[in-house]
């Protein structure tokens, strides 16, 4: 049976690159830890200087196509006025107690163009305490707040950290999601439409599978959850932009990732087929911090840089051969190629063939791989070519591409 993905999971796969901002009450207790139980009094939230704005508008400009906001972490705290709980942003003197990161948040990110995405850790500091359908009442409540007080939200993000063993009504919490926002995508866990690659460290694998059967829950859960079926579920590679904290924090902006290091993120997350999410802690004032803003724009433009301008571009098919001819001889060091997803037959083979003129008879292998996916950015050392050709097989023979275009950097 031929598993598909739907249009959602195809636009998914379209972003490409997100932002990821975790901000709330731990942005202002430096040293804090995931489960540490300290406490962090409501007192200590106050970003006078938030801006949304400059969030969101940064992104754009570095290429994002969308973001998401950490709306609840591990400790409780409600980036928004809920009703269900104190520990709350209302009972802080941000803004007087009127303040609203979620609501600023999703109408900078409609502003500026982006996809709104919402996280939301369903386990929190105390949860075990409380009764099963007590806290999934808590817990739908909550997440029926964010659906219905903010327009269309196009992704809510589940962290499973601190889920593990816990028994949710999954079947009530996703009918009633589904209810609320019939469109929206999940992420990873119960009726996912897209998963986790399974580190936080950025990286897909070099040959992405789409097609799965398990899902890794979190880096504490061994094995990975069964999914009961064979499921469609793009890839999704988490990172951070400093060395380790997905928090602000004032101890560690020289890990503050370069350049580099961000291009070789983009090449192993999108550039095997993923999306790369890659996350920036406000800080305290609720300002992106300078060196962060710097080097997320910097590398939006080093991206733009390499792939705006394609040497060569448009191919044409005779059977499972796709060729780009050159108008005169160039140099090329990069093959981008993107599948056409929608077939049910990936491709499980391909190569790269390039002739240095377009007489000759075949060409010369300068590259093999198995799956091509969403998009595959294939680098090879610079070579002249007039003509490229990538060769491409699959289980049934119906693998489709959807573009080649070729890149020389310089």
């Amino acid at each position: 049976m031929q598993i598909l993905p739907t249009d959602r999971q195809l636009e998914f796969l379209d972003w490409e690159f997100g932002v990821f901002f975790h901000f709330g009450i731990r942005t202002f207790y430096e040293g804090h830890k995931d489960w540490d139980g300290l406490e962090m009094p409501l007192e200590g939230f106050n970003p006078t200087e938030l801006n949304c704005e400059d969030w969101i508008q940064t992104s754009r400009d570095a290429g994002a196509k969308y973001a998401i906001l950490v709306c609840k972490h591990h400790d409780g705290f409600a980036n928004w006025p809920s009703k269900y709980t104190d520990y709350a942003i209302h009972n802080t003197p941000f803004r007087n107690g009127r303040g609203d990161v979620v609501k600023e948040f999703t109408d900078a990110c409609r502003k500026f163009g982006l996809k709104v995405g919402l996280y939301y850790s369903p386990a929190q500091m105390g949860y075990s305490e409380i009764d099963d359908s007590a806290y999934d009442d808590y817990f739908i409540n909550q997440i029926s707040e964010l659906l219905t007080g903010y327009g269309k939200i196009d992704y809510l993000w589940f962290d499973g950290c601190g889920s593990e063993g816990h028994s949710y009504d999954t079947k009530r919490i996703v009918a009633e999601i589904r209810r609320l926002q019939p469109e929206i995508m999940l992420f990873n866990m119960w009726d996912p439409d897209t998963r986790w690659v399974g580190n936080e460290a950025g990286l897909a694998p070099v040959n992405v599978e789409y097609v799965v059967n398990r899902v890794p829950f979190s880096e504490k859960n061994e094995p990975d959850d069964e999914l009961g079926q064979d499921m469609f579920l793009p890839p999704e590679c988490d990172v951070t932009m400093r060395k380790d904290n997905w928090f602000y924090s004032d101890s560690d902006e020289d890990t503050v990732k370069s350049v580099e290091e961000l291009m070789g993120l983009y090449y192993y997350s999108v550039g095997n087929g993923a999306n790369l999410l890659l996350n920036i802690g406000p800080d305290r004032r609720g300002l992106l911090p300078e060196k962060d803003k710097q080097a997320l724009l910097a590398f939006g433009r080093e991206v733009k840089r390499r792939f705006q301008s394609p040497v060569a571009q448009g191919f044409t098919v005779e059977e499972n051969e796709a060729t780009v001819l050159l108008d005169e001889l160039t140099l090329v060091d990069h093959v981008v190629i993107e599948e056409d997803l929608k077939t049910g037959d990936p491709v499980s083979e391909f190569e790269i063939f390039v002739k240095p003129h377009k007489g000759w008879h075949g060409g010369i292998q300068v590259y093999c791989g198995k799956t091509i996916g969403h998009k595959r950015i294939v680098r090879i050392p610079a070579v002249s070519a007039e003509q490229v050709s990538v060769v491409f097989r699959s289980k049934e023979g119906k693998a489709k591409l959807k573009d080649v275009k070729l890149y020389c950097l310089k």
